[in-house]
């Protein structure tokens, strides 16, 4: 009986643009600003696509609004990703110590501070504080950081 398999890897795609500003802090914080924001523009650019083709057509009035979506897109997660990093990475240089725990703490920071800028009131700020604290360490271990 014939027998088949499939090998191949799958790897995480690399984009590494390096701006240097002379401070690893603010080297990463811009970093994850690139990075987040450009996902964060991409993601509106394609799901804007999908309603023009649904549509049927494209005026320049989709492209206008298309364009104004993926800059404020792309700041919001830019500046949330550039908040987290920097306050991971703030965190780390205090304790001394790489570990989830500075994840959890740039998480719960962040969170609130995205909440607290929204206007929102204490309840939602505290909820979202421990929101952000929960998705940064699931994804520190998702990363496979070895704990």
């Amino acid at each position: 009986m014939p027998v088949s398999s499939i090998s191949g890897s799958l790897s995480s795609p690399q984009v590494d643009v390096v701006i240097e500003t002379g401070n690893p802090y603010l080297n990463l914080t811009v970093d994850g600003f690139l990075k987040i924001g450009t996902v964060a523009a991409t993601r509106a650019l394609a799901e804007d696509t999908y309603h023009i083709v649904r549509k049927g057509s494209v005026s320049s009035n989709d492209f206008e609004k298309t364009l104004k979506k993926m800059c404020k897109e792309g700041a919001y997660w830019g500046t949330i990703s550039g908040v987290y990093l920097g306050v991971e990475y703030g965190v780390e240089k205090i304790r001394g110590t790489r570990d989830w725990k500075n994840a959890v703490f740039g998480g719960a920071v962040t969170g609130a501070l995205v909440s607290a800028a929204t206007n929102n009131k204490a309840d939602k700020i505290a909820v979202d504080a421990i929101t952000g604290a929960a998705i940064a360490t699931a994804a520190e271990f998702i990363n496979g950081w070895n704990y």
